[in-house]
């Protein structure tokens, strides 16, 4: 897509050479770590705006951005496996020159995708956030793989659909189901619309069994500071918290926080998104950044 025909949009386009990623920076460049948000399936970084809006009001930076093929980004190269995205996500970290380390923020798909970027470089990685998350665990459970493929089904009828222009209605009455606010919300709502983010998103997801896969192949390292903030009640969905857990309670420095009437999609936004802060201090606070 040229210059001219993008549509407008927060934030800038980052050229990587053969193709443009959208990235939405917040917050001061400073002594503290960047915290890099990684969006869910069929996401992108407006879903960050509010996380993004009280992190600065702490003083601390922060990097969103829409993965390739979805939002305002160019496609990349198939497949969109975790491989693929987290090299983009190096490309893109190195284009900027926003120096590390970094603490890596995932929802829900992209928890898969921040635990493969922390453990192909633990270098770069102070600790990581996981935000109602799925793990590599749940694949091995017994309804896992089963709702993993119905997504994909599902999302593949919502591409159909969205070619023929009948994602738009459904995205003006429902595409912002976070509870963000001015341009960051009708941003949202566009997004959701789109034909492109709706085929590029059925591809990831395509992919995510081998995704799960990849972020598998390791554990996180013990002294890795984890913070885990769920949606819900713990009591609400005790053997699925359990799971998302695992990685908080395998860390010498693991935190978790259920948060009671939160939703998959409200979490991120303006009544729930204080306990994601949390999260991002609590690794700070163990990494030896100091609280914000």
């Amino acid at each position: 897509m040229s210059v001219s025909q993008r549509p407008p949009c927060r934030g800038e386009m980052v050229d990587l050479g053969d193709r443009a990623l959208r990235v939405v920076l917040a917050g001061p460049r400073g002594a503290s770590p960047t915290i890099v948000l990684e969006h869910g399936a069929f996401g992108c970084a407006s879903d960050w705006a509010v996380v993004q809006d009280r992190l600065a009001a702490k003083g601390l930076r922060s990097l969103a951005y829409d993965r390739a093929g979805l939002g305002h980004s160019d496609p990349g190269p198939k497949p969109r496996d975790g491989r693929a995205i987290v090299a983009d996500l190096a490309a893109l970290l190195r284009e900027l020159d926003e120096p590390a380390p970094y603490i890596l923020v995932g929802h829900s798909m992209g928890g898969l995708m921040v635990r493969l970027y922390a453990l192909t470089h633990p270098a770069q990685t102070v600790g990581v956030v996981l935000v109602d998350a799925v793990t590599p665990d749940i694949m091995k459970t017994a309804a896992g793989p089963s709702a993993v493929r119905a997504f994909g089904r599902a999302l593949r009828w919502v591409s159909h659909g969205a070619r023929l222009g009948m994602m738009r209605p459904v995205a003006a009455l429902s595409g912002d189901r976070i509870g963000l606010i001015g341009e960051a919300a009708a941003e949202k709502r566009r997004i959701y619309g789109s034909a492109p983010h709706a085929h590029w998103s059925a591809e990831e997801v395509a992919f995510w069994p081998t995704t799960s896969d990849q972020a598998a192949e390791a554990d996180f390292p013990p002294h890795m500071p984890i913070a885990v903030v769920t949606a819900g009640a713990e009591r609400a969905a005790p053997s699925l918290k359990a799971i998302q857990a695992v990685p908080a309670r395998d860390s010498h420095h693991g935190y978790v926080e259920h948060v009671a009437h939160a939703g998959h999609a409200n979490l991120l936004g303006r009544k729930f998104a204080d306990p994601i802060v949390r999260g991002v201090e609590h690794v700070l606070q163990a990494g030896g950044f100091g609280a914000a």
